[in-house]
């Protein structure tokens, strides 16, 4: 799997789309969230440069596995760490966090590769108290 640079916005916006993608799908409805939400923009990201990390990221989990796409779309925890491992800035990690969470809400049912994300993303940067103190808001921060 490809890497980018610590902090960048295709390193944060690559998790926001590997949430979109756990389902096995992406939706306009999670475009739509994104949008709404201003997920680019708060992520430092050209609106335009979101379909390449998406096209990349799928290229990625393609090679990476089995040609089977309902496997391939629901990454290993080892890549998940690595992939999250290249954003560290605290404040960056709660925006990324939020957008995910409102990616994962927008169809009123969070699947299990999207709670996997979730999951391992709360723990690795340790935001668990966090989640427990403030509901899902993707403005702040």
């Amino acid at each position: 799997m490809r890497s980018y640079d610590l902090d960048s916005p295709k390193a944060a916006a690559r998790i926001v789309a590997l949430t979109m993608l756990a389902d096995g799908h992406i939706s306009q409805a999670e475009l739509d969230v994104l949008q709404r939400h201003g997920g680019c923009e708060r992520l430092g990201l050209e609106p335009d440069d979101l379909q390449d990390v998406l096209l990349a990221l799928c290229e990625d989990l393609l090679h990476g596995r089995s040609l089977s796409w309902a496997d391939t779309c629901c990454a290993d925890p080892l890549s998940i760490a690595r992939l999250l491992g290249e954003v560290g800035d605290p404040d960056l990690r709660e925006r990324v966090l939020a957008l995910c969470v409102s990616v994962a809400e927008t169809d009123h049912r969070v699947s299990d590769g999207e709670a996997l994300v979730l999951m391992h993303a709360i723990e690795q940067w340790g935001l668990q108290a966090r989640m427990l103190a403030a509901p899902n808001d993707p403005t702040a921060g």
